[in-house]
Parts: structure tokens; sequence; C-alpha cells
């Protein structure tokens, strides 16, 4: 009863909080903005968002192209339609329960071809943390390429002597936590230690796969991929297609972190979208307006293949 009860809060209160920030974001609109947004939707160039959709589907096929040399490395084969359609339900899984995708992506493979859960799962985790060590490098660069904007804004928000303070004291907590890191016995620490070493040898091991190069690539196609989708689909909007390439990959992280942590980015990432582009005079309305574009054709094209594949891979595997 207990774990019925953690699964089921687990599962809706990712979805509360999607509805909590959509009724956050609306209710400060006056009725004046809300038929400018309704205006920059009927008025948005949506040929744009076809080219920008064509781009997310890229790295939908990429990613379940690139599965094949993390399984064959381990010694299992699992076809590209087979490793597509799972990469696609997955998604669409996580629309639901966080996360909930990759397990549903582990389980389909074993399934339809037999591949041992543990070691799907763990080819799984091993790509997530390729994607995550990509993820960084482009926050970095993002903060390299907006340094200049993200400096006055925070001055502007923020005193000077209380950045300095801030900066001090996250510069002690990072020490203080690299030697707790270092030397501490403490079980807890240990096991964040053991994880954090199977995470470094999973990224490791990819470069030790006989088709370390295929898988690399099919990693670039990927990302540049889902950049050029935020890229594509920021001429539908007028106001929004003067920006700079440097603030599309800073909105386009901030858009990715949006999704990490919540329902699929519903209610969030429009929000933070719209907040990252008002520090680069793109009005709230457009900006917001813009991400509920960008995140309905996403959302709509992962609905879409991932029923497909619920769909085709009984079809496609019927002695299974």
């Amino acid at each position: 009863m207990k774990e019925k009860f953690k699964k089921t809060i687990g599962i809706l209160l990712p979805l509360l909080l999607g509805v909590f920030l959509v009724y956050y974001a609306y209710n400060k609109f006056t009725p004046e903005q809300l038929d400018e947004m309704k205006s920059y939707f009927r008025n948005a160039n949506y040929n744009y968002i076809l080219i920008s959709t064509f781009f997310s589907l890229v790295s939908l096929i990429a990613r379940g192209y690139r599965w094949r040399y993390s399984l064959e490395h381990m010694g299992y084969f699992s076809p590209f339609k087979t490793n597509l359609a799972a990469v696609c339900i997955g998604y669409l899984m996580n629309l639901t329960i966080p996360r909930s995708g990759e397990v549903s992506r582990a389980l389909i493979v074993k399934k339809y071809k037999d591949v041992p859960f543990d070691k799907a799962f763990g080819s799984i985790i091993a790509e997530r943390v390729i994607d995550l060590v990509i993820l960084l490098a482009l926050m970095f660069t993002a903060l390299l390429l907006q340094f200049d904007n993200l400096k006055t804004f925070l001055e502007q928000k923020i005193p000077v002597h209380k950045l300095i303070l801030m900066g001090t004291t996250g510069v002690g907590i990072l020490i203080a936590l690299t030697l707790v890191f270092l030397y501490s016995k403490w079980r807890p620490v240990v096991i964040i230690k053991q994880k954090i070493s199977g995470l470094i040898e999973g990224v490791l091991s990819v470069f030790r796969m006989p088709h370390k190069w295929a898988f690399l690539f099919y990693t670039a196609v990927i990302w540049i991929g889902y950049v050029l989708t935020f890229y594509f689909a920021v001429f539908a909007i007028k106001e929004t297609s003067t920006i700079s390439f440097g603030v599309v990959v800073t909105a386009f992280v901030v858009g990715s972190l949006a999704i990490s942590f919540t329902n699929g980015g519903f209610g969030a990432f429009p929000l933070l979208i719209s907040e990252i582009l008002l520090l680069y005079s793109v009005p709230e309305t457009a900006g917001t307006t813009f991400g509920w574009i960008l995140w309905t054709s996403q959302t709509g094209l992962i609905i879409l293949m991932g029923l497909l594949s619920f769909l085709l891979l009984p079809l496609l595997h019927r002695n299974k």
C-alpha cells in the first residue's frame, strides 16, 4: 500500500506542477495580452515548425540507430526498427511518468529480442551519461557566449556585495564537498563514489567499443538535430526571429533542463523559455507563444511516433 502511494505521488506531483505552472503563467497576463498571444498563434509561420519537426525526427532516428552499437558492444543484437520503436515509446512514457521511458526501452528489447533487462538498461544509462556530458558542454558554451548579458542581468537583479558573498560561499561549499567526497568513509558517500565510478566507466566504455566513431557520429547527429530543431523554430514568430545563435543555444539549454526535470516540459518549458528570451528584449507574450508552439509540435511528434510504435511492434514481431 505504501509503495503504491509513492508511485501515485510520483505520477501526480509532476503533472500537478505542470498544471500549476500553466495557471501561473497565464494568470499574470491581461485580456489584451492573451489576445496578442492568440494573434501570434494565428500569424506564426508554421513552415518553419515543419522544418523544426523534421530535425527532431532525425534526432529520434539517430538515437534509435545509435543504440545498436551499445548493445552490440555487450554481445547482443537488436535491429534498428525495434530500437527506434523502443525509443519512441520511451519518450511517450516519459510524458506520463518521469524517467519511466528508460525502463520501458529495456523491457521492449528484452521482450522482443531477448536482451537481458540489466544489460539493456545499463546501455541506456551509459547513453544518458554521454548526453549529460554534452548538455553540460552546451551549458558552458552558452555561458561563454552570453557572459556579458548574464553578468548584466545578475548585477541588475542582485547587488554586487551579495554576488561576492554568494560566490565565496559557493566556493567554500564546493571545497568542503570535494574534501568530504575524497576522504570520507561514511557509507552514503562511499555509495555515491561507487555510482560515479560506474558512470565514468560507462562513459569510457564508449571509447573501447569497436564502432566508437559511428557511436560518436550518431551522438553528434542527435544533438545537432536538437539544436537545429530549436533554431528553425525561432523563425516562426517575427519577434523571436532576430535573436542570435548564442541566444538560441542559451534558450535551448534552458528548455532542455525544463524537459529533463518535468513531464516532458509540460508547463515549465514555455514559462522558462519566455523568461530567458525576456532578457533579450523579446516580449513575454511572444516568448510564451513561441515556447508553446515549439513544445506542442515536439510533444505531438512524440505522441504520434509513440502510438505508431505501439501499434507496429507486435506486427513487426509476430513470433513474439
